[in-house]
């Protein structure tokens, strides 16, 4: 029931009053088994580690790889799909903004949804990036196809900075719009710097919202 430090409500509810103060309506989604989604079905941490316990590693990150591109993902798409019939929303102005695996899942709706103006990461797959090829080529193969300008963005120290620099350098190498932003190192520890959009949000919050206010207002 926890992201990083923070239980999973606690962080919606610092996230929420931030983007609302700038003037954007603001869905956070549970993740299965999560938080306010407690009792749609198993937690996908508690799925991998069963398969890890009965067929190893391989087995795991396979699984994860198959949730994140067909059950969570079809989650975001609802959740878009949610937005756009509300009365007070501009279904032709909305972006997507994750963090960690959420990261991850922003940048493949951006991906199925082209009518996503903008697109926020924060730390996406930087603790599996160096060490899983299929993944790696996944979201690169999404950040390619992808029109929406995307927004990377790390800590120094979070679990790695990779994931943000290759997508960068690949969106550039294709003349794609996009911003890669590597702050400071937040805290001690790769945990505190992977999770510093609960964290720090004084350290993000002028350039995220200026991102935005360009591409979806």
């Amino acid at each position: 029931m926890h992201t990083g430090p923070f239980v999973i409500t606690e962080a919606a509810e610092r996230l929420g009053p931030i983007f609302v103060k700038h003037g954007y309506a603001f869905l956070y989604l549970f993740r299965r088994g999560q938080g306010l989604s407690a009792d749609q079905g198993d937690f996908m941490q508690k799925l991998l580690q069963r398969e890890k316990m009965a067929n190893g590693e391989e087995a795991r990150k396979g699984l994860q790889l198959r949730l994140l591109t067909t059950d969570h993902l079809d989650d975001v798409i609802a959740g878009l799909s949610f937005l756009k019939k509300l009365p007070h929303v501009n279904a032709n102005r909305i972006a997507i903004a994750g963090h960690s695996f959420g990261g991850q899942l922003t940048l493949l709706a951006a991906e199925r949804d082209s009518s996503v103006r903008a697109a926020v990461t924060f730390g996406a797959a930087a603790g599996s990036w160096e060490d899983w090829p299929e993944l790696r080529e996944r979201l690169l193969s999404a950040i390619r196809k992808t029109s929406a300008p995307l927004m990377l963005i790390h800590a120094s120290n979070d679990y790695s900075t990779a994931p943000g620099n290759a997508m960068a350098a690949e969106r550039k190498r294709m003349g794609k719009p996009r911003v890669l932003k590597i702050y400071p190192a937040i805290g001690k520890t790769s945990e505190e710097g992977h999770n510093f959009v609960y964290s720090a949000v004084d350290r993000w919050e002028t350039d995220v919202f200026k991102f935005l206010d360009a591409n979806v207002r």
